[in-house]
């Protein structure tokens, strides 16, 4: 590798970051102080689930509901009530005209209508004028119903009032989930929501999503309440109330997938969502028995509680950093790229480098300038100090500062109020892993013209073991690729989640990359091996550094869990990059140690 340049400007660059680091740490401190006062979290249950399971048993839904109280659930989901669920708690009658004629042959009624009767009289009264389908009363059999042209068993028909009065008496929180259909006015949509703190859409989006004016009359509607964020289910017009009325993460398991996890693992889960990404509602579903139920929910509670996440009604505020602070924040990323492409070996490569990799940043983020300096910052510093300095064993800790003062960067520019609530992921997340690479795999060509460089590669001999070294290489880089971010196609051995929710249930589990790409970085510095091997494993730690910065790129987990997460990773890779070092020196001396030619100790005896 070629010795690494120091430019003349390299001193006023890094005086220009420290610089610009004031306003990032300020930023850094607004949000701990944000994201400390966001501690509380809600278990709510939902309740069509606990009554359909109370049924099964044989019991009261309250009666249900009061045993998973004392295990910390503290709120229900109530859905929106539909004119079926009417039919089932008595409230109307409903049959179809097929079956109605039967009856009644000869009184007029038509075999593909659906007909009505209601127990009370303004049930019905109130149901005609709710929708825009024509209905029409008739007499059959000396009753009264209603006839509808088509079946309205699935129209919604608005809360059930004295349910959600009785769970508010309760001191229960609420979430509603009010359903949509094209027959109910646009005027009407939203007027009778019951008074509760958080709404929860159904379906993949909100009501109004498709027409403007219906969206804004549900902005209307919404009044104090707060909509609803499901992870994992970004619903479409979301973002629109979320600007006027905040938002609530909302973590929940789809019942398809709880129900093949034991109640362990599904706690564990909950505890990660609250602690760690800042869930505020956990929807909890029962499973198929009590018993399980009982033990998810008694293990979910202790293990939150320990965690110090509060049990109560969450007081949801948003993070809105200074956008003064923020611009002050960019210089920083942007001195710290320039600053790299000038200490390149190769001045015109390392800033044509550079130039690109503002373009990748900037191009991604079109429209999103602090989103744009967050992604050069991620892909910037770690590279930085390993092109910068990289001859020794200290220089690793050039380089791992560096790269803690890149995150100071990504936070202060990334962490917004979207971001914060998992609505705009970061984008060019793979660019972190993969940039950072090649920048710095470009800065080990040596300082001559750059055809002579491709020749010598282009002619120089290849031998299995080089091969063998490379693909495996690959391969690793590869298997990284692919298991970056949380949900990815890259799957776990059974032995590493069980692994995996062991530590994370005790402590905050540290990124595995990190802790076994560390280790690489300081063998590759030790300069203990041969040939290109060094150069490998130094890229090999920038995989290290890299994930450094995309720990912090998870802008909806709180800053002190990441830094956390990144400080034990830190830590194990240090200690088990020594001890490899030390592992290195014994086995070298031991391969080189002069060997006895066959026989020699027999003649010698002789």
């Amino acid at each position: 590798m070629p010795p690494s340049t120091r430019h003349p400007w390299t001193r006023a660059l890094l005086g220009l970051i420290a610089l610009s680091l004031i306003p990032a740490l300020l930023l850094a401190a607004a949000r701990v102080q944000y994201e400390q006062s966001q501690k509380t979290a809600a278990l709510v249950m939902d309740y069509p689930a606990l009554v359909t399971q109370a049924r099964r048993y044989g019991l009261e839904p309250q009666a249900l509901l009061d045993r998973y109280k004392k295990l910390g659930v503290n709120g229900v989901a109530v859905y929106e009530d539909t004119i079926a669920s009417l039919q089932q708690r008595g409230e109307l009658y409903l049959k179809n005209g097929a079956d109605l004629a039967a009856d009644f042959p000869g009184a007029g009624v038509k075999p593909n209508a659906v007909y009505m009767r209601a127990v009370e009289a303004d049930v019905t009264a109130a149901l005609r004028t709710r929708y825009t389908i024509p209905t029409r009363e008739v007499s059959v059999g000396g009753q009264k119903w209603i006839e509808w042209p088509t079946d309205p068993s699935y129209l919604p028909a608005g809360p059930n009032a004295a349910q959600i009065a009785e769970f508010r008496k309760q001191g229960l929180v609420l979430v509603y989930r009010p359903y949509q259909d094209e027959a109910v006015p646009q005027a009407k949509v939203g007027a009778d929501w019951p008074d509760v703190p958080f709404v929860a859409f159904t379906g993949d989006e909100v009501i109004g999503a498709r027409t403007p004016e219906l969206l804004a009359q549900v902005n209307t509607a919404l009044g104090n309440r707060m909509p609803a964020i499901i992870e994992g289910n970004i619903q479409k017009g979301l973002d629109q109330l979320v600007v006027a009325h905040g938002g609530a993460r909302l973590f929940a398991l789809a019942p398809s997938w709880q129900n093949q996890l034991d109640p362990l693992d599904v706690a564990s889960k909950y505890n990660l969502a609250g602690r760690e990404r800042g869930m505020r509602l956990m929807y909890l579903r029962p499973y198929p028995t009590i018993n399980e139920t009982e033990a998810m929910l008694g293990r979910a509670g202790s293990l939150l509680t320990r965690s110090g996440v509060k049990i109560g009604t969450p007081q949801v505020a948003l993070f809105n950093p200074s956008p003064l602070l923020k611009a002050l924040s960019m210089i920083g990323p942007l001195a710290a790229l320039l600053l790299l492409g000038l200490s390149f070996p190769l001045a015109r490569l390392g800033l044509a480098a550079a130039g690109v990799t503002g373009l990748l940043a900037f191009g991604l983020n079109f429209g999103s300038p602090f989103s744009g300096a967050a992604l050069i910052a991620a892909v910037t510093f770690p590279a930085l100090g390993l092109v910068l300095r990289r001859h020794r064993v200290s220089d690793w800790f050039l380089a791992t500062g560096l790269s803690l003062v890149g995150v100071l960067f990504v936070s202060a520019l990334g962490a917004s109020r979207e971001s914060t609530l998992g609505l705009e992921p970061f984008r060019g997340v793979g660019l972190t892993l993969l940039l950072p690479l090649l920048l710095v795999a470009a800065s080990f060509l040596p300082r001559q013209d750059i055809r002579k460089t491709v020749s010598d590669i282009y002619a120089a001999p290849i031998r299995l073991g080089d091969v063998a070294v490379m693909g495996l290489g690959f391969a690793l880089l590869a298997l990284v690729f692919e298991r970056r971010g949380n949900s990815t196609g890259g799957s776990v051995t059974e032995f590493e989640a069980s692994l995996r929710r062991d530590v994370q249930d005790s402590i905050i589990r540290p990124r595995f990359k990190e802790v076994a790409s560390h280790p690489l970085a300081l063998l590759g510095l030790s300069g203990r091996l041969p040939g290109y091997f060094s150069g490998l494993l130094i890229l090999g730690g920038v995989v290290g550094q890299s994930s450094i910065l995309n720990t912090f790129s998870h802008f909806h987990t709180p800053l002190l869990v990441s830094a956390a997460r990144c400080f034990l990773g830190l830590g194990l890779g240090l200690l088990l990059g020594l001890l490899a070092i030390e592992a290195l020196k014994f086995g070298l001396k031991l391969w080189n140690a002069p060997r006895r030619a066959p026989g020699a100790g027999r003649q010698a005896g002789a």
